[in-house]
Parts: structure tokens; sequence; C-alpha cells
């Protein structure tokens, strides 16, 4: 999907001087009447080292997220169902060779008592994520538990994050009912690529990188993009991923749904950590923002992987989705003991404790699974992103879904906060064409109907 004189040009960007300060800001003015950034012009805000422009930059792409999205902040959990894998990644807790790991793969029962743990939390969507071991959790057991969920526990979304598969096995998930494909390229630079990934079907870099074709000929239109931060040059990583969203929204009419920002971090049984890569927070910031700026209508995704307070921090910058509640064990929901886990987390606050601090922090906390189940995705949700109206609908759905979680699941602390959320936001702008009907519709919630949306 991208070829060595994609590779080039990157590389080539980046030794060049800084741009001038007037540069910058051009390019600023252009990314907030939301036109987006070329990889090229991203990079130019990737090298900017300049602190007060880094300020702006942060400061210009916390207004694109607010022109796009407005103030609300989604929240979701990951369900993991296998730590049993066949590659062997350098980085990765689950590696094959990991012999401390406690494996363990959920049967379709596990799984649905896991979705109703997490639906039991509040939560609404759920993310997939497994192992790569084909013998045990390929596509045929990924969809049965798909339609288990579905039709035996409160989940009303299932976004899925697994290996690449076939054309075939992609249409199988489409039919299941899965909201978007995600996907991690982990690094863009092929010698790096093969170095962290030296065994297993994950070591064919070309398979992983042309999965998302494979995906949208098969009928998904919402994909997530990613790479994981700390493996190589993070100005690249950046630069390498416009560059592939642009190249598949040229051939498909349709962008990146979601991109996600994780970093490094040190995982049990993991054979490398400092790889000469990692990145700071501020380094971190400036990835969130420039990516907020290049593709302004994309979902930006923070894990738990973060702590609390950077967390809430990014929020301001560009981020839009975040996990709260996390466990990255098979079974690690309502556990005492689970088996092996992923990676550490570092934001170990309850879902009801993100959401007090969500709405302390003056935003709005949203369940809402309502474009997946309008059909409005692919290039229908990308039309109303980049025009800037999907917050007509999202601030209105985010207040009926956090309606229900606060009557439902609120602790008395954060129902009281959530009530002033509520308050605040119908006296915004982003509701006012919806605003009598939508009072009717929290009135309704108030008296018991649950799972209405626009």
């Amino acid at each position: 999907m991208l070829s060595e004189k994609d590779f080039g040009i990157i590389s080539e960007a980046l030794v060049k001087p800084p741009a001038s300060r007037e540069r910058i800001r051009e390019l600023l003015q252009k990314a907030e009447e939301l036109k987006g950034l070329s990889f090229l012009e991203a990079g130019e805000l990737l090298n900017a080292g300049d602190s007060e422009l880094l300020d702006e930059i942060f400061a210009a792409a916390g207004r694109v997220k607010e022109m796009i999205y407005g103030k609300r902040v989604v929240l979701f959990a990951p369900l993991y169902l296998s730590n049993e894998c066949t590659n062997n990644c350098l980085y990765c807790g689950f590696r094959k060779d990991n012999r401390d790991l406690s494996r363990r793969t959920l049967s379709p029962g596990e799984a649905v008592e896991q979705a109703r743990l997490i639906s039991g939390m509040g939560h609404k969507r759920i993310l997939l994520v497994c192992g790569e071991k084909p013998a045990l959790n390929g596509i045929s057991y990924l969809v049965k538990i798909i339609k288990e969920i579905y039709e035996n526990a409160d989940i009303r979304r299932i976004n899925v994050n697994i290996a690449p598969q076939s054309t075939g096995d992609f249409k199988l998930l489409k039919e299941a009912g899965i909201g978007t494909y995600q996907l991690f390229q982990e690094t863009y630079h092929p010698e790096k690529y093969s170095f962290y990934h030296p065994m297993g079907a994950k070591a064919d870099y070309q398979w992983r990188i042309t999965a998302f074709q494979r995906a949208l000929e098969a009928g998904i239109d919402d994909y997530g993009m990613g790479v994981l931060f700390g493996l190589y040059d993070y100005r690249f990583e950046v630069m390498a991923l416009i560059c592939h969203a642009e190249k598949l929204e040229r051939l498909w009419g349709v962008g990146p749904h979601t991109v996600s920002v994780p970093r490094l971090k040190k995982a049990p049984g993991a054979t490398i950590y400092n790889t000469g890569f990692l990145i700071s927070d501020r380094q971190l910031t400036l990835v969130t923002a420039v990516l907020r700026l290049a593709l302004p209508y994309t979902g930006l995704i923070l894990s738990t992987r973060e702590p609390g307070a950077l967390r809430d921090y990014l929020l301001k910058i560009g981020v839009s989705q975040i996990s709260a509640g996390s466990s990255t064990a098979p079974g690690g929901y309502g556990a005492e003991e689970s088996a092996g886990t992923q990676f550490y987390l570092e934001d170990n606050r309850t879902l009801d404790e993100v959401v007090r601090d969500i709405c302390r922090a003056g935003y709005l906390p949203s369940f809402c699974t309502a474009c997946y189940r309008r059909e409005r995705t692919g290039e229908r949700f990308m039309a109303l992103a980049k025009g800037g109206e999907i917050k007509e609908l999202c601030q209105p759905n985010a207040l009926l879904t956090f309606k229900e979680f606060l009557l439902d699941f609120a602790s008395d602390q954060t129902k009281q906060e959530g009530e002033k959320t509520v308050h605040r936001f119908l006296q915004s702008a982003d509701v006012n064409r919806l605003k009598n009907n939508l009072l009717s519709r929290l009135n309704e919630i108030e008296k018991g109907l649950r799972d209405v949306y626009y």
C-alpha cells in the first residue's frame, strides 16, 4: 500500500529545516477551516521545535475537535477473548515464547458473561481483542461470540481488533454486525517491523498493511488505524499513517473512522522495551494534535495505557474516545484472578470515576451507538463529519445515553455531577434544532424508556 518512494519522501521531509513561524501559522489556519492536512504538511508541524508554536498547534487542535465533535467523549471497554498467540512480537506480553504467561481462551458463554459484566458498569460498546491463533480463535469462533453477545448482553455495538483476514472472512464479520474493524500497523518502517515481528503470521508486513483494502472490499466501511508509538521515530509513523489514510480515501472514498495513539509500555514477559524511540508526554501531545488537525473527521482513541491525568489533558487537544474500567486479560472482569494481561494499565479508575471526572472537566460523556445503527457509516459519516454537522447528532444522542447511565448505573456523587452536566449541555447551541423533542425524550427516559436515539 505504501511504496519505497513514499517512505523516501517521508524520510527526506524529516531532515529538512523547521518551517518558519509564518508557514506553521498558515497551516494551522488551513486546518481550522476543517480542510485537513497532507502527510507532508503534517510533517512540517511535527518538526516545529519552538515551544510557543507547539502551544499554538495544541490550541488549534482543540478548536478543530470542538468544531467537529463538540465536547462529547465516547466511552467503551475492551473485551479480551484470548491471550493465546502464534506470533512472537518482542514487545507484547502475549508473545508465543512467553512461558510465564497464564494462557486462556474464553468460550462463547464466558465471553457473554464478560460482556454482561461490562454492560453492568454502564458500557454500551465493546472492543473485542484476541491473540492470533487461528485453530482456537478463527473467524467462526469470533462470529459465534459476536452473535451470542448481541443476543444475550445489553451491548449495542461491537467493534473488533483482530488479525488481518481474507476478504471472505471479512465478509463474515460484516454479516455478523460488527461496527469498526480496528488494526494497528504497529510500525510502518519495514525493517523495524521485521525486527519486532520475527515469526508467525504477523511477520508478513504486506499482509498486514493491505488488510483495510480487503475489509473495504468486503463491505466494512468503518475502519480504525493506529501505530504503537515507541517502535520507531514518531514523526515517520504519523506521516506514514496519514499517507496510508490518504491512499485509502482516494481509492475507496472513506478515511479512517478512528485512529488510536497507544504508546509502547512495559509488558510482562516482553523481551524489549527501551527501543531508543520512546516518546515523552509532550511528544504524545504533539502526535495527538497533528492527527486531529490532519484528519479532523476522525475519532482519536486513547486507552488506559496512559495515566488518568494525561488522558484528561489530551481530551482538550483532540482525543474523542477513551476506554474506561478496562481489563486486558481474558476473563479479567469481575474476577479476583484471571489469565495473563497484555500490558500494564496506568489508569485504574472505575467507569463511574472516569465519567465524574469528564463532567467536572466540562465535557459530556457519551455511550452513543446511533451512527452505526442508523447506517451513518463510511462515506455517509465522513460527509457529516467533514462538514462539522455530526455534532448536531452527537450531542443529543450523547445526552440521551448519558441520562440512561445516570439513572441506571451512576453513584450518587456522579449522578449529582452528571445532572449538572445534562442541564449545561441542554443550553448549548448544538442541541437547539432538536431541543423540544430532546426534552421530551429525556422525560421518557426518566419514566423508563431506554435505547432511544436520533
